[in-house]
């Protein structure tokens, strides 16, 4: 659950990297809470083909932040904006 959570998270800041296709098996699967079958049928695809493209989605959205880190950076600074004054020199520094 942990995992679809954070791939979830990924795809809210990165979706706009991704083809049409990629967005809609994604939104499909993890937003719309369809099967693979149920995805295989709609799309007149085989269900491997769907599990693929959403593999290889989720992979991307990995790589994708192992590069860019945008939602680490995102994260650090909620926590650091709690005690802003506290920790003002460090969000500063992330800014940069």
């Amino acid at each position: 659950m942990e995992h679809n959570v954070y791939i979830s998270n990924l795809f809210d800041i990165y979706s706009s990297l991704f083809t049409e296709k990629q967005t809609s098996y994604f939104i499909d699967y993890y937003f719309n809470n369809l099967t693979l079958s149920e995805m295989s049928e709609n799309y007149k695809v085989s269900r491997n083909a769907v599990f693929k493209n959403i593999k290889d989605t989720e992979n991307k959205l990995i790589y994708y932040e192992n590069n860019l880190k945008i939602y680490e950076k995102k994260e650090k600074l909620k926590k650091l904006l709690n005690n802003y004054e506290k920790n003002k020199e460090e969000i500063l520094e992330i800014l940069e």
